[in-house]
C-alpha cells in the first residue's frame, strides 16, 4: 500500500508492505470557511459574554491598542484576520492613530523574530500602519501582576500588559499537556516571562494535564486565571483544517471562546479507534508543525498515544530549522539513555527547554522510535534519536511479526489525539 504524507513543505511518498493491515488516521472535514472576513465580522459583532466590538470600543475609548499574536510555528492567517480587525478598530474610533496600535509577537520562550522571520509572520502592509515588536521572555520590560492561585508569578510583556485595549489572536490546537492551545494562552504564555512559563509547564507533571482536557486540568487553569488577572478583552480564536484553513472564527471573552472552540476541535482531530496499533507512521502535519525538532516533539507524543506497549514508531519531521532550542540540545547532549534523563529532570525540577528532552525520553522508554528527518544523523544521536531511511525500517519492523501487524498512518501527528473507545 502506497501512503502520501506531509513532510515539510513537500510531502513523502512511502510503501508499506502488503501483509500488514494499514488504518489510515486522520482528522474529520468540516467545510473551511467561505468568507473568512466575513466570518470574522460576524464574530466581532456577536462576540461570546463581551459587548459588540463596536461599543466595546465605545466605553473604552482606548488611546493605545494591543494585539498579541502567535510566531511562525503556528500557522494562523493573520494576513486575513489582522485588516479586518485594524478596519473595524479604526471604523468604531476613526480618531484613533495607527502609531498607538501595538502588534506584539509572541513565542513564549522561543528566540525573538526579527528581519525575515518577522516580516513572514506580519505582512508589509500591517507593519507599515502599526508598530510591530517581538516578545523577548528574558529581555523584555514586564509588568508584574503577581502570583496565581497555584503560585506562578505572573509577569507580562509591558507592550501588551500597559495598553488600553488588550486584544490575543490565537489558534485552538490539541495540546500535549495544556489540553488545547488558544484562549489566554498567546498572551500569559506567548508574551510571559521565562518563569511564569516555567512555573505554569512545571504543572504538567500532574496525571490531569493531558491532551483534551480543559477541566481540572492544573496548566490550563493556571492559564485562564492569569489571563484574567492581565485582564484581556478580547480574544479572538481559531480553529484550522489540516490544509490551514480557517473552519471556525470565535470572539469574545477569553475562556468562552476556548471553551465552544475547544468543543469545534474536539470534533474534527479527537479520532476514536477500537484499539491500539503495533505500528505507527506518523507526520507531524508539514510545516510549520515540523519546522523543527523541539516542535516535532508533540507529533511524537500524541502519535505515541495510538500504540501498543512497545510499539513501533517512525515519525516524519523535516525540521529545516534545526533542533530550535539550544537549552534542549545543550542538556539532551549530557546523557547516555532516555532513563538517564527521566531521572535527572524529576530530580532537577522544571526547567523550559530541558522539558523538552524529558517529553521526548517518555516516549523514547516506552516504544521503539525511529525518526526521518533532515537532521543530521549525529545531531539525532545526540538527542537520543535513531535517523532511518523510512521505508527500510517500516520493513523491517513488519518482518519482524508472524501474524498480520496492525499499522497506523496519522496524517497530522501535531494535532491528532485519539479515543480509545469501542466502535
Amino acid at each position: 500500500m502506497d501512503v502520501v504524507l506531509k513532510y515539510g513543505r513537500g510531502e513523502c511518498r512511502l510503501r508499506i508492505p502488503e501483509r500488514a493491515d494499514v488504518e489510515i488516521l486522520q482528522p474529520a472535514a468540516l467545510p473551511p470557511l467561505a468568507n473568512v472576513e466575513a466570518a470574522l465580522e460576524k464574530a466581532l459583532a456577536q462576540p461570546l459574554n463581551r459587548p459588540s466590538f463596536d461599543r466595546m470600543i465605545r466605553e473604552i475609548a482606548p488611546k493605545t491598542v494591543a494585539i498579541a499574536v502567535p510566531d511562525e510555528t503556528r500557522p494562523a492567517p493573520l494576513g486575513v484576520i489582522l485588516p479586518v480587525l485594524l478596519r473595524e478598530l479604526h471604523e468604531a474610533d476613526p480618531g484613533l492613530d495607527s502609531s498607538a496600535v501595538t502588534i506584539v509577537v509572541g513565542g513564549g520562550l522561543h528566540p525573538p523574530l526579527e528581519g525575515q522571520a518577522l516580516c513572514r509572520v506580519i505582512p508589509a502592509e500591517i507593519g507599515a500602519q502599526c508598530r510591530v515588536v517581538a516578545h523577548d521572555a528574558l529581555r523584555a520590560r514586564m509588568v508584574d501582576f503577581g502570583l496565581t492561585s497555584r503560585g506562578t508569578p505572573l509577569r507580562v510583556n509591558a507592550e501588551f500588559a500597559d495598553a488600553d485595549l488588550r486584544i490575543v489572536i490565537g489558534q485552538i490546537d490539541p495540546h500535549q499537556f495544556v489540553g488545547f492551545t488558544g484562549g489566554a494562552k498567546g498572551v500569559v504564555i506567548g508574551l510571559a516571562a521565562a518563569e511564569t512559563i516555567e512555573r505554569n509547564h512545571g504543572l504538567m507533571f500532574d496525571p490531569q494535564a493531558q491532551v483534551g482536557r480543559l477541566s481540572g486540568n492544573p496548566v490550563r487553569e493556571d492559564m485562564n486565571e492569569a489571563g484574567r488577572m492581565v485582564g484581556i478583552h478580547l480574544a479572538i480564536d481559531m480553529i484550522l483544517d489540516p490544509d490551514k484553513r480557517p473552519v471556525s472564527i470565535l470572539a469574545g471573552d477569553p475562556e468562552a471562546a476556548l471553551e465552544l472552540g475547544a468543543d469545534v476541535c474536539r470534533s474534527v482531530y479527537g479520532v476514536k479507534i477500537s484499539e491500539k496499533f503495533d505500528v505507527v507512521i506518523a507526520s507531524c502535519g508539514g510545516h510549520p508543525k515540523d519546522i523543527c525538532l523541539y516542535q516535532a516533539q508533540k507529533g511524537l507524543n500524541l502519535a505515541s498515544q495510538a500504540l501498543k506497549p512497545r510499539g513501533k514508531i517512525l515519525l516524519l519531521a523535516a525540521c529545516p530549522q534545526g533542533v530550535g532550542d539550544d537549552v534542549y540540545y545543550d542538556y539532551v547532549g549530557r546523557f547516555r539513555s532516555p532513563q538517564e534523563v527521566l531521572e535527572d529532570f524529576q530530580g532537577l525540577g522544571f526547567k523550559m527547554g530541558a522539558h523538552k528532552a524529558y517529553l521526548f525520553g517518555r516516549t523514547l522508554d516506552s516504544f521503539d522510535v525511529a525518526i526521518s528527518s533532515e537532521l543530521a544523523a549525529e545531531v539525532l544521536d545526540r538527542c537520543l534519536l535513531r535517523s532511518v531511511e523510512p521505508e527500510a525500517q517500516i520493513r523491517r519492523w513488519i518482518d519482524e511479526f508472524e501474524d498480520r501487524p496492525r499499522v497506523a498512518v496519522i496524517l497530522n501527528a501535531n494535532t491528532t489525539f485519539f479515543i480509545v473507545e469501542s466502535i
